[in-house]
């Protein structure tokens, strides 16, 4: 089987595992037809876009998707070697929880039908809880009548933005495109200029920079950044469950290291995210399976010493908000078995640059912004940042303006800090705030954490933040 690439007009047949969509894709393997040369004057493109994955990748599509926008030449430059696609077998380690906002952006550029159609689970709850009090709170809606979130795998979302992808006309992506250096027009240049490793170049009018954490776009733009090392890994792994039942839980329990979370994948398994010391997820990396299901089952059910203090002051609490929390209680499943080879360690961290936009240039994503996956809100920042910036450009290219033009790139930057801003903040605040066992910390967290659980109110404004 073959498919066709359209090359300046000509048809070239490919084998089909070499190519899974786009009207025009690339691989830097071959010969560039772009026609871009540091010598020469390079192809002019409207936006550049720095970095595919999920938030690149989805911004592409929703600038193609866009009816202003769908004329402008955008340009995807993605690192990796073209797609494989999403074949539907083995659950992949990588997962995200995905928010209402986040699915909404799937559906404005038609890739939920896919998602859908092949595989995701809804949570109906979550329920977060102190290994060091009885200290607990849980999410949900009245009745369960709307879904907290749903766990979808980054590669079945990547597969149903590039099935969307394969009908525009707009967009090319460039493969295993390695940018080097770029030059703004913030310097005074009447162009952006961005250089490949290759030796490649090429210009636009926006540069987008989607480039992750260490973006070389955001390092051009001389912002300041705020960035913390949290000196911890997050270990994640597919497991299997002993009798979950329908599975609709995501279960977060703060141990003395860190975090610990089941995130349900269908009804007999999770995905574990747990974040801890880079020691401990070293040596959690490589026990033997049998002995990684036991230290997965410990840090759930493990009774952790506690301070007689925090317990008392917890018990009067709840004598006094009339709660019983051992009554409320739940407990997660256990765990069986853990999936061969779905093991993998990763870097935690902060990040906020300074300034998200300047002439000609914006960042998204995790080159604008790094948080804790605690809350599960990373890549639900980035789509929103894509939903923001969208909606900016189309209001300013329906208003005549430059599409780099900074008047109205400063409106998308000031629509994202509001939710982000917030959210990283508290974020931030939990983690430093369970990194702890120093007994009166403890017992201002658990107290807090109880308050929240006994006041519908707060709660509600909590959920509306995490799902929103």
């Amino acid at each position: 089987m073959s498919i066709l690439i359209r090359f300046s007009g000509k048809r070239i047949a490919q084998p089909f595992k070499s190519v899974i969509c786009s009207s025009r894709l690339i691989s830097q393997d071959q010969k560039n037809p772009l026609d871009t040369n540091k010598n020469s004057n390079p192809q002019h493109y409207d936006i550049i876009i720095a970095g595919g994955g999920l938030v690149g990748t989805a911004l592409a599509c929703g600038i193609a998707k866009n009816k202003v926008l769908s004329e402008k030449r955008v340009l995807l430059l993605e690192g990796a070697p073209p797609f494989k696609g999403f074949s539907g077998g083995q659950y992949g380690n990588r997962v995200s929880a995905i928010n209402n906002c986040s699915i909404e952006l799937f559906k404005s550029i038609g890739a939920w039908n896919r998602i859908s159609s092949v595989r995701y689970k809804p949570v109906k709850q979550m329920q977060v809880w102190d290994a060091s009090s009885d200290a607990l709170i849980s999410f949900n809606h009245d009745n369960f009548s709307e879904d907290v979130a749903c766990i979808i795998e980054n590669d079945l979302m990547l597969d149903a933005i590039y099935g969307q992808l394969e009908s525009t006309k707009n967009v090319t992506i460039l493969n295993k495109s390695m940018v080097s250096s770029v030059e703004l027009r913030m310097g005074g240049n009447t162009k952006n200029i961005v250089c490949l490793k290759n030796g490649d170049s090429m210009s636009c009018d926006l540069l987008i920079g989607a480039d992750g954490a260490n973006s070389i776009v955001r390092k051009e733009m001389g912002v300041d950044v705020f960035a913390l090392n949290y000196e911890r890994m997050g270990l994640v792994a597919t497991l299997e469950l002993v009798d979950p039942g329908d599975n609709s839980v995501a279960w977060q329990r703060f141990i003395p290291t860190g975090p610990v979370a089941y995130l349900p994948l269908n009804d007999t398994m999770s995905s574990l995210v747990w974040s801890t010391t880079p020691n401990d997820a070293k040596r959690l990396a490589a026990l033997a399976p049998n002995e990684f299901v036991d230290a997965v089952n410990e840090a759930f059910w493990k009774d952790f010493p506690k301070n007689d203090i925090v317990t008392n002051a917890l018990g009067a609490l709840n004598s006094i908000m009339g709660s019983n929390n051992l009554a409320n209680r739940q407990y997660p499943p256990k765990v069986k078995s853990v999936v061969e080879g779905s093991r993998a360690c990763f870097p935690l961290g902060f990040l906020h640059a300074s300034s998200y936009v300047s002439t000609g240039v914006a960042l998204i994503g995790d080159a604008a912004h790094r948080i804790h996956p605690l809350a599960g809100q990373g890549v639900n920042l980035g789509f929103s940042d894509v939903t923001n910036l969208i909606k900016v450009l189309s209001d300013a290219v329906y208003a005549g303006a430059e599409i780099g033009d900074k008047h109205h790139l400063v409106q998308y930057e000031q629509s994202s800090l509001i939710k982000n801003v917030p959210l990283m903040i508290g974020v931030h605040g939990l983690q430093r705030l369970y990194s702890t066992t120093f007994f009166p910390v403890v017992l201002l967290r658990s107290l807090g954490l109880q308050l929240t659980q006994n006041i519908p109110g707060i709660k509600d404004i909590f959920l509306k933040r995490a799902i929103a």
